[in-house]
């Protein structure tokens, strides 16, 4: 079966391609490359000895989304994970947040709206909860006004598809994540954003090697045991295990709704001090931080419950956030040839 993975040499959608390919699925990436590079190609053909399909492509370009299924009338199914993804860059322009992460979905729906049969997975995001009144948050907890615009393009994503399916053949499967870290055990691929790091984990592994001065941790005065932000820091490459079992889900028919939503993470809470910590502890260094003012966008405390991924999707995050933090620490050494 061919199945199309959008964003598919970025972090978490590379990852996905290698566990895909592990799974027997033939499969071809979109991306815009406004993220990632080439090399992520490489780094999946080393992996699995496949050379990847992949087409360029602008997804926020109407009649290029068109050719393209033009083309490709034979996709079985399609992992949506391109979209533009940092909170504090939405607050700061909310506009390119709207036009990538909302018509590009619109585009992607028209084209598998005119198929007898498709299956949908969507890159949701636990930001869909803001900030939470109760934890662990359950995939039944209300979803709280946005704190961010990528939080609301998240939550108006979910409302789409979910209006879309009514009334189409698609069937889709929304994958509410926590935090992804980490990178494949092989270090070939993992994390490697272009310019300032907008995620916690590669600021670290970069201030680790040396390419940053110093890590801002963004608020030291939240309610929380330490006074720094929680999260569900899970391996990414857990997380892609979780999208192929979505997937094949939906594949084999044996959704029980038109659209399901299932929390992913690790189930437990980490401060932004203990992931330092679990830093400092496998790479045998400290860390140079400073505790500055909080972030505007940012919750205090976010964590998953995951008994439903657990028991109807079978799956369970395996890796704790040491191994995590240690895999992300040779993929730094190893992009950086220290």
């Amino acid at each position: 079966m061919k199945i199309l993975v959008t964003g598919g040499l970025g972090f978490i959608g590379s990852h996905t391609v290698v566990e895909l390919q592990n799974q027997g699925f033939e499969v071809i990436i979109i991306d815009n490359l406004s993220n990632t590079s080439l090399n992520v190609l490489d780094g999946i053909a080393a992996i699995t000895g496949i050379n990847t399909a992949f087409e360029k492509l602008d997804l926020r370009d109407k009649e290029k989304v068109q050719d393209f299924f033009k083309r490709h009338r034979d996709i079985s199914g399609v992992i949506h994970f391109a979209a533009s993804k940092a909170v504090g860059e939405s607050v700061e322009n909310p506009l390119l947040y709207y036009e990538n992460n909302i018509n590009t979905l619109v585009y992607l729906l028209q084209e598998l709206q005119q198929k007898t049969e498709a299956s949908f997975i969507f890159s949701s995001s636990c930001t869909v909860y803001g900030q939470a009144e109760k934890m662990p948050i359950t995939e039944d907890a209300s979803i709280q006004i946005a704190m961010s615009p990528y939080g609301n393009t998240k939550q108006i994503g979910e409302e789409i598809i979910i209006d879309t399916a009514k009334v189409t053949h698609i069937n889709a499967i929304l994958l509410r994540y926590f935090n992804p870290i980490g990178a494949h055990p092989s270090a070939e691929i993992g994390e490697l954003p272009i310019g300032v790091p907008q995620n916690l984990v590669p600021f670290i592994t970069q201030t680790g090697i040396g390419l940053r001065q110093e890590l801002s941790v963004y608020g030291g005065d939240y309610p929380t045991p330490d006074g720094t932000a929680v999260r569900d820091y899970i391996h990414v490459v857990d997380l892609a295990k979780a999208h192929v079992i979505a997937l094949k889900r939906l594949l084999d028919k044996k959704n029980l709704a038109k659209v399901e939503t299932f929390n992913l993470g690790t189930g437990t809470g980490s401060s932004v001090l203990e992931v330092i910590h679990a830093f400092e502890k496998v790479s045998g260094q400290k860390l140079p931080y400073k505790i500055v003012a909080r972030r505007e966008g940012d919750i205090t405390s976010a964590y998953a419950n995951t008994d439903k991924a657990n028991t109807i999707l079978g799956w369970k995050a395996q890796s704790t956030l040491e191994e995590a933090m240690e895999s992300a620490w040779k993929w730094e050494q190893k992009i950086r040839n220290k």
